[in-house]
């Protein structure tokens, strides 16, 4: 039964905040490998567009979220595709962390703005969430579909800063999240099954072949096709066949990648929560941001006085590129 991993990311536009990518994995029938999971799983799940239900929505997350529509839907649908992650309902945003992203809490501890401790949902009700889940595992047990792991990789403002430093390009971070989730989600597969990766395209770029040599150093990455369109690769001598396609807007096409980007949107909303919480406490009449050019520079003006007070670099805050 092949493996489907869609791959994507939230803030890579963003001056504040930190930067998002992950991971989400699917077994599947071979049957199935080329099947559209939205038309498979209709009975639980729902496209943006479609009528209002009790279905779960699954789609890139900026169909999923504004900040006019709310955190509402963004919230059900991450916590009922990770539910399977969790023994229990899972109380915090440090808690969550430690199964989406084994590693981050360490990173995020050196961040002056990080508790953890935002309890979770924010907006949703667990009893509407485990409906959901119940309905979304049920249709996904009738299918054939094994949901695996869901990885994430989280680059605070210093960190995002020293990449593009280094490389010279913010691409670089890009590279840099892929290559790990690549890494954690072969290390955690058992088995001989094809895995197929998804990854939305990077920057309009074509070619990734150094990206992925880098990121499977003991395989040989070779193209089959590079074009605007799809850009294509094979990584060979594995024990196993890995596949990797990136396309533009992966993430309407492929199911994996649309549960992907919603997770690395979620995590980003709730460590923005936390950001905003901590400036509010130092400076009571800042107004939230998301952290984008619009607003950021804005941001920045009214925090400058605090920034001076509490002896905390510019960089740890803003993204140079």
């Amino acid at each position: 039964m092949p493996w489907i991993i869609g791959v994507d990311e939230a803030g890579y536009g963003p001056n504040l905040g930190p930067f998002v990518m992950t991971a989400a994995a699917c077994r599947v029938s071979p049957r199935r490998a080329n099947a559209d999971l939205w038309d498979v799983l209709r009975a639980a799940v729902r496209r943006a567009g479609e009528p209002e239900d009790e279905r779960l929505l699954v789609e890139d997350s900026k169909l999923v979220y504004s900040p006019t529509r709310g955190l509402l839907d963004l919230e059900t649908s991450t916590l009922v595709v990770t539910r399977h992650l969790f023994p229990e309902p899972v109380p915090s945003l440090a808690e969550c962390l430690d199964r989406l992203s084994p590693g981050a809490r360490d990173a995020l501890g050196a961040e002056f703005w990080y508790v953890g401790d935002s309890g979770l949902p924010l907006v949703a009700e667990w009893p509407g969430v485990e409906a959901a889940a119940s309905r979304f595992r049920d249709s996904c047990t009738r299918q054939h579909l094994e949901w695996g792991p869901v990885q994430s990789v989280v680059v605070c403002s210093s960190d995002f800063n020293a990449l593009t430093d280094k490389w010279g390009t913010k691409a670089a971070v890009l590279s840099h999240c892929l290559s790990a989730l690549v890494g954690r989600l072969r290390a955690t597969l058992a088995g001989d099954e094809s895995v197929c990766f998804f990854i939305d395209k990077h920057g309009g770029r074509n070619y990734y072949a150094a990206t992925l040599q880098h990121a499977v150093p003991d395989a040989m990455v070779v193209a089959r096709e590079e074009s605007a369109g799809r850009s294509t690769y094979l990584a060979l001598g594995l024990e196993r066949e890995v596949r990797f396609t990136f396309q533009p807007r992966a993430d309407a096409e492929h199911f994996c990648v649309a549960a992907a980007s919603m997770v690395s949107k979620y995590l980003r909303e709730l460590l923005m929560h936390e950001f905003n919480r901590f400036w509010q406490k130092h400076v009571p009449d800042v107004k939230p941001t998301a952290g984008y050019p619009s607003d950021a520079g804005r941001f920045l003006k009214d925090i400058a006085p605090a920034l001076l007070r509490l002896g905390i670099d510019e960089a740890a805050v803003w993204r140079r590129k």
